[in-house]
Formats: C-alpha cells, structure tokens, sequence
C-alpha cells in the first residue's frame, strides 16, 4: 500500500487551503497512492483564535470537498484535521474517506495540546476546543488502521488499544512546534511503532516561519521495526510511503510482544 504524505503550507485563506490540497491529492493520485493523509488544521492556522472562524459543521465546505475527491479518484484520504463545530462546542477533527466518498472515520482529538515549557512552547488548545472521547480504528481494503491526532501519540494506552483491535498503520495528522519536534517528533513515532509493532505515519504542515505557530514540518513514516521510512524537512513536499504489510506479520511473529503480553500483572492498583 502506497501513502502519500502531503506536507503542505496553511495560509490564512481557508478556500485556498482547500484547493492546494485537493491539487496535491490529484498529483498523489497520479503517483499511485492508496492513501492521502493532510496535515493537522490542514485549512485553519494553527492558533485559538481562528478555529472558530474557520470552523464548520458537519458535512461542512472543507470535508464535502474532500469526500468528492476522494471518490472521483477513488483512494483513501485521510483529511487532516479542521475544526468542527457541533453542539456549542469546537472539536479538533480527523475525518476519513473511502474510494466511494463514503466518510469511514471521525476522530475528535482527545488529548487536548495544553503545555507550558519553560524558555519554549505555551500554547492551551483547550481554551477553545473540546475533546473527543473515542478509539478510532476503521476498515480498508488493506486491513484495519487507527486514527489520532498530535498531542494524542504521546499517550501508549491510546495506541496499544488501536493496535488490539488490528490497526495495522497508525494515521497522524500533526503539528509539533519547534520546542517539542526537535526532542520528540521522531522518538514518539519510532516508540509507537516498535512497541506496538505497527507502521506510524505523521504528516504536519510545512514550516512558517511567520506564522503565529510554527509548525516543526518533518513529516514521517515508521515501520514496525523503528526503521524510519521516510522524513521530510521543514519545506513543502509530499513523500510516498511504501508499506509492506507482510512484513508486519513476520515481525508480530517472530517477536512476539502483543500476544506475550502478561495482561495478568498490569493492572493498576491505588495506594
């Protein structure tokens, strides 16, 4: 299975954002893939202050636009993330689309990206966003695959409870900053992949150095060994990824950690 990973710049123009993805969809297309993935807020800039501006409901202009493509090249697209608006509230949304345009997936991002590194990164997405409550995996042609976004790789549990239920790739539509990409990016992929025998693959928009938020780029794919398929810079680029499932059944065979698992000691007991 081919995936492309589109590393593409956001701007503050949402329609425009859209349409620079779609075209990068239709060259994916074009080269083979089974899969596109978009980057995190792939129409939106990365700051509080715009998801509501930028937000739209349910079957809003950013996912009908995605959808149709989807069918009229007849791939998997993994759309990013916008900012959904539903009930009040304003979610960090991943949607997924099969060959046929028919929506297969909705992750509401869980882990809500609120840190404060001293002499780094602040940011509080939680002063605008709610979070979602879901596992995501869905159905493919090639299998089952999970679905998070960003700050929710850093938690193991989240991947591990894809991965029993047959998530063979784990799809992350992301933007690390320029605190926690340079220290974690690559670790937190190789991590999730290796301790859960799966391939990772992170997208993130290109790198603005303008911009209010600074995306760290970088964009990655992982296979169940920790080998590092491929990496992007801080540019615009899209990479294709090449992903052989068979060797992630050889692998899950001849080191087997899931099913060594000694789910008889792990549970957690207060003092």
């Amino acid at each position: 299975m081919r995936i492309a990973l589109i590393q593409m710049p956001v701007l503050p123009d949402k329609g425009k954002n859209i349409q620079t993805a779609c075209g990068k969809i239709r060259e994916a297309a074009k080269n083979g893939a089974d899969f596109a993935v978009l980057p995190e807020m792939f129409c939106c800039p990365y700051d509080n202050s715009c998801f509501g501006a930028y937000g739209e409901p349910e079957g809003g202009e950013a996912q009908t636009a995605l959808s149709h493509l989807a069918a009229e090249l007849g791939l998997y697209l993994v759309g990013g993330t916008v900012p959904e608006l539903s009930e009040g509230r304003i979610y960090n949304t991943s949607y997924v689309y099969g060959p046929d345009g028919r929506q297969l997936a909705k992750h509401r991002k869980a882990h809500l990206f609120d840190i404060d590194v001293q002499g780094g990164q602040r940011f509080r997405e939680s002063d605008t966003l709610s979070p979602g409550n879901a596992i995501t995996t869905f159905e493919t042609a090639f299998g089952t695959m999970g679905l998070c976004v960003c700050f929710d790789l850093r938690f193991e549990e989240l991947a591990r409870c894809m991965c029993l239920r047959g998530a063979k790739v784990i799809f992350v539509p992301a933007a690390f900053n320029m605190t926690t990409g340079p220290a974690h990016w690559e670790l937190l992929f190789r991590q999730r992949a290796v301790d859960n025998q799966c391939f990772t693959v992170g997208v993130s928009p290109a790198r603005d150095e303008q911009g209010s938020y600074v995306a760290y780029g970088n964009s990655i794919a992982v296979d169940p060994w920790g080998a590092v398929l491929c990496r992007a810079g801080a540019e615009e680029t899209t990479l294709y990824a090449d992903l052989d499932v068979e060797r992630l059944e050889a692998i899950r065979a001849q080191l087997p950690i899931l099913s060594a698992r000694r789910t008889d000691l792990y549970e957690v007991r207060e003092k």
